[in-house]
């Protein structure tokens, strides 16, 4: 795998851990990481229900199995979303609550940790790439002068990687602060 898809697929993960992060607005999202007990074993809630917003501040979800609603009930309240879902039928309904200025903080909080891993991890992949050009400097497979380019692409591949982390955490926390 080449360096620049490394990079990427670190970015894509960041913007998916910060998808999951509530906002003003109502997100299917913000569910991906609950699990549900169907059937004794642990299963993902969007395995067994269809999840729509269909209001900005509401998630809806349509539960394909009757008997697995007290499940995903149970599901959402033990997932420390602090949500409280209602159950009409099939339809369970969850009415977000307006996120607080110390929420909100806290949140931001969590993205920040989120973008600090992923630079992180970048400046791991840096150091793994760097690493082996040296080595193939050291065993004469490329000159000093290639090395030394080798090096700068990489620090360049780097910094853009680090920029784009950077506005993508920038951009989550404006959305997160936004009344």
């Amino acid at each position: 795998m080449s360096l620049t898809e490394r990079m990427d697929k670190t970015v894509e993960a960041l913007k998916t851990q910060l998808a999951s992060l509530r906002t003003s607005r109502a997100n299917p999202d913000m569910l991906n990481g609950v699990m549900v007990d169907y059937y004794g074993s642990q299963t993902a809630l969007k395995q067994v229900a269809a999840i729509s917003s269909p209001e900005p501040m509401v998630l809806m979800l349509n539960v394909f199995d009757a008997n697995a609603i007290k499940s995903v009930e149970k599901g959402i309240q033990q997932s420390q979303l602090g949500l409280n879902p209602q159950t009409n039928g099939n339809v369970i309904r969850i009415r977000l609550p307006e996120l607080t200025e110390e929420r909100r903080k806290e949140i931001v909080k969590v993205v920040k940790t989120h973008t600090e891993a992923s630079r992180v991890s970048i400046r791991n992949i840096r150091r793994d790439e760097i690493d082996t050009v040296k080595k193939q400097e050291k065993e004469k497979e490329i000159t000093e002068d290639e090395s030394k380019k080798e090096q700068q692409a990489i620090q360049k591949e780097t910094d853009e990687k680090i920029k784009s982390i950077d506005s993508i955490g920038e951009a989550k926390e404006k959305e997160i602060l936004k009344i």
